[in-house]
């Protein structure tokens, strides 16, 4: 029996890498607090989507016979 790696929550994750790729740059040349803290409220659904990637993955995993 092998296990299979859930595709859909993999791609959101990276789509939503890709939407904070500038942000992560800035942070990784100059890391503020405050522009740690203002990242979530210009990308909202990005953030989500990486925070609930874990329980996304879990879900689809056990949705597999």
């Amino acid at each position: 029996m092998t296990r299979r790696i859930p595709l859909v929550p993999l791609l959101l994750a990276a789509m939503a890498l890709w939407d904070l790729r500038s942000e992560l740059q800035l942070l990784a040349e100059h890391f503020t607090w405050i522009s740690l803290l203002t990242i979530p409220r210009y990308h909202l659904l990005a953030v989500t989507v990486l925070v609930f990637t874990p329980t996304l993955m879990r879900q689809s995993r056990s949705k597999r016979p």
